[in-house]
C-alpha cells in the first residue's frame, strides 16, 4: 500500500503563506488507507500537467517500437510532462520489446505510467515495469513473460541448452525495473524463469511484509508441508494469510507459496497491487485525470493506419507468400516468351518484401543495394555474358542473401561477425524457415504448372496472341514478324540464348521461342516441337549449327 498526502484546507493555506509567515507549523498529514485510488502524491500541490495517451495493442513488433517512438516525439513536441501508456498486448518479439523498454526508461523529466487496460501479457508486462509506475483497469491482468520461440509455425518452446541465453536480457530488464522502482526481485524473476518458488512472509513485530526464497523462508519459519503447521523457528516472522482487495475493499485469502515451482508469476488487478507493483486501479480517463492531476482529458496518439498496414505485411505468413509469390512469378516469366504480368507481379512483390522491413527500421539499405546487385548481375549474365556461369549464381546468391538478411535485426554496438543475443538467433532461424518453406511450396507450384501452363487459357494469355502481334506489327510498322505462322518440325537457329527462352530466325523470320526448359547456346540448331497461340516451343538438333534457314 503506497502512503500520500490527503488534500487539506489547512495545507492548502499553509503552502499559499509559506513565503510571508515569520513561523510556520502544521499537522502531519493522515495516512489514506485507500491510496491505491487516491490522486498522486507528488501532485497534489503542482499545477495541472499537460499529458498524452499512447497506445500499446497487439503484438509487440518491430513496428510498434517504430511506432512509439514516433508518438512520443509528437507528444514531446506538445509539451506532454506526462505520457500514459495504454497497453493491451499477448506480447511479441523480445528484440522489440526490450528496445521499447530502454526507451522509455530514458524518457527523462517525463513522467511515464503503464496504464494496463485488460491485459499486459509476457512482453507487455516488462515494458509495463520499465515506465515510472503501473496502474491497472478494474478487470485486467498483468505478467508470464516467458520467453518462446516464434516460427511461421507458430509458437514453440525454447530448448534446454539455448533457454539460459534466452533468458539472459530478460531477466536484465526484469531486475533493472526492480532496482528503479523498488520491485521484488524475486518476484520479477517469476515472471520469466519457471524455478523460483516465492513465499510471502510477514513480520509480526513491524508488519514489514516481504517476498522471499524457498531457502530464506526455511530459515525463519521452518519447513514442511504446510508450514502453518510447524513451530517457528523465528517467531517474529509468518506467513501472509491474507491481503485487503484494492477494488472491492475486502479480505482476500493467500495460496502459499505465492509461486510455485514450474510456474510463471500471472497476476489480477488485486494481486498486482498487493503485490507491489501497480499503485492503484484505474478504469477510465477521468481516473487519470484525477489521479495525476491532469490539464484535462489526455489526448490518444494512436497507431497510423499505414504502420497497422505495415505491421500486417511484415508478419512471417505474408512475408512468406510473398515470396511464393516472387519465385513463381520469375519462373514463370522465364518460361514464357516477351515480359508480360507474372514478371510485374514478381517485382512488385519483390519491392514489398523488401520495402515493408525497411521501413520498420529491420532491414537497411545494405539489404536492397545486395539485392539490386543481384539483379544486375543476373540481367548481365541473361543478356550480355554468353553461357550461364559465376555472374550468374553470384547474382541469384546475393538476391537470396538479401532477401534472407532482411528478417535479422541490426544489433545494438559494434557489428559482430556472429550475432550475440538470442533474439537474432531466434529471427535467423525464422528467415530460414520462412525462405526453406517458401522454396518448398514454389517448387511443387512450378512442377504442377509446367504440365498446367503451356494447355491452359489462362497461360495463352500471358504474352500478346497471334492475332493481336500482328495487329501490332502493322499499326507500328514492325517489320521483326512478318507473320506468325511456324509449322511444326520447321527448323531454325538461335539468334540468342535461349534460358530457356530467348529470340531464334525460323523460317527466315525472328521469333520469341522457349525451350523445354533446357538452355540452348546462341547460334545452335532448332528444330520447332510445339505450337500454340504464340508459344513456340523449340529443341536443339544435334550436328553442325550451319543450317540453312
Amino acid at each position: 500500500m503506497r502512503l500520500i498526502l490527503r488534500r487539506s484546507p489547512i495545507l492548502v493555506l499553509l503552502a499559499a503563506c509559506a513565503a510571508t509567515m515569520t513561523q510556520v507549523g502544521a499537522t502531519q498529514p493522515e495516512v489514506d488507507s485507500s491510496a491505491e485510488i487516491s490522486p498522486d502524491a507528488s501532485s497534489v500541490l503542482a499545477s495541472p500537467r499537460q499529458s498524452t495517451i499512447v497506445p500499446i495493442t497487439g503484438e509487440i513488433t518491430d513496428v510498434t517500437s517504430e511506432s512509439l517512438k514516433r508518438r512520443v516525439e509528437l507528444a514531446k513536441e506538445d509539451g506532454a510532462q506526462v505520457i500514459i501508456f495504454e497497453i493491451e498486448t499477448p506480447g511479441g518479439a523480445v528484440m522489440a520489446a526490450l528496445d521499447i523498454c530502454d526507451f522509455i526508461k530514458g524518457l527523462g523529466d517525463i513522467h511515464t505510467v503503464a496504464w494496463v487496460h485488460s491485459h499486459a501479457i509476457s512482453a507487455g508486462s516488462m515494458i509495463a515495469m520499465a515506465c515510472d509506475e503501473i496502474v491497472m483497469s478494474a478487470a485486467s491482468s498483468i505478467g508470464d513473460c516467458g520467453v518462446i520461440m516464434g516460427s511461421p509455425l507458430g509458437a514453440e518452446a525454447v530448448p534446454d541448452d539455448l533457454k539460459a541465453k534466452a533468458e539472459s536480457p530478460v531477466l536484465a530488464q526484469f531486475r533493472d525495473s526492480a532496482n528503479r522502482s523498488g520491485y521484488s526481485r524475486i518476484l520479477c524473476e517469476s515472471l520469466v524463469v519457471q524455478d523460483r518458488v516465492v513465499w510471502w512472509l510477514e513480520n509480526t513485530e513491524t508488519g514489514e511484509r516481504v517476498f522471499v526464497s524457498d531457502k530464506i523462508k526455511n530459515a525463519r519459519i521452518g519447513a514442511g508441508d504446510d508450514p502453518t503447521t510447524q513451530p517457528s523457528i523465528n517467531p517474529t516472522w509468518k506467513l501472509v494469510e491474507s491481503y485487503i482487495d484494492a477494488l472491492g475493499g475486502h479480505e482476500v485469502a493467500v495460496d502459499q507459496p505465492v509461486v510455485d515451482d514450474g510456474e510463471l508469476l500471472t497476476m489480477s488487478q488485486s494481486e498486482a497491487v498487493a503485490y507491489g507493483f501497480a499503485k492503484g486501479i484505474v478504469s477510465d480517463d477521468q481516473a487519470l485525470v484525477s489521479r495525476y492531476n491532469l490539464a484535462g482529458t489526455p489526448s490518444r496518439l494512436e497507431f497510423t493506419w499505414s504502420e497497422q498496414f505495415v505491421g500486417y505485411m511484415t508478419s512471417m505468413p505474408v512475408r512468406t507468400f510473398l515470396m511464393i509469390i516472387i519465385l513463381l512469378g520469375a519462373y514463370v516469366e522465364f518460361h514464357t516468351p516477351g515480359v508480360g504480368v507474372p514478371g510485374l507481379v514478381a517485382v512488385i512483390a519483390l519491392a514489398v518484401f523488401v520495402g515493408t522491413p525497411y521501413l520498420t527500421g529491420l532491414a537497411d539499405m545494405w539489404d536492397i543495394v545486395f539485392i539490386l546487385l543481384g539483379i544486375v548481375l543476373l540481367i548481365l549474365e541473361l543478356f550480355v555474358i554468353p553461357g550461364f556461369g559465376l555472374a550468374g549464381i553470384a547474382g541469384v546468391l546475393m538476391i537470396l542473401m538479401g532477401m534472407f538478411w532482411t528478417f535479422v535485426p541490426n544489433e545494438p554496438g559494434p557489428w559482430h561477425v556472429v550475432p550475440t543475443m538470442q533474439g537474432t538467433w531466434n529471427a535467423i532461424r525464422q528467415g530460414l524457415v520462412s525462405m526453406v518453406t517458401a522454396m518448398v511450396v514454389s517448387m511443387v507450384a512450378m512442377v504442377y504448372l509446367a504440365k498446367w501452363l503451356p494447355a491452359s487459357r489462362f497461360g495463352s494469355k500471358l504474352v500478346l496472341s497471334a492475332e493481336l502481334a500482328r495487329e501490332e506489327t502493322i499499326k507500328t510498322g514492325l517489320s521483326t514478324i512478318k507473320t506468325i505462322d511456324v509449322e511444326v518440325g520447321a527448323r531454325g537457329e538461335t539468334l540468342s540464348i535461349l534460358r530457356p527462352a530467348g529470340k531464334a530466325r525460323i523460317d527466315g523470320q525472328r521469333r520469341d521461342v522457349v525451350t523445354q526448359g533446357e538452355m540452348i547456346e546462341q547460334g545452335k540448331a532448332i528444330e520447332v516441337l510445339v505450337v500454340r497461340g504464340n508459344r513456340v516451343v523449340v529443341r536443339e538438333l544435334g550436328g553442325s549449327n550451319s543450317t540453312n534457314v
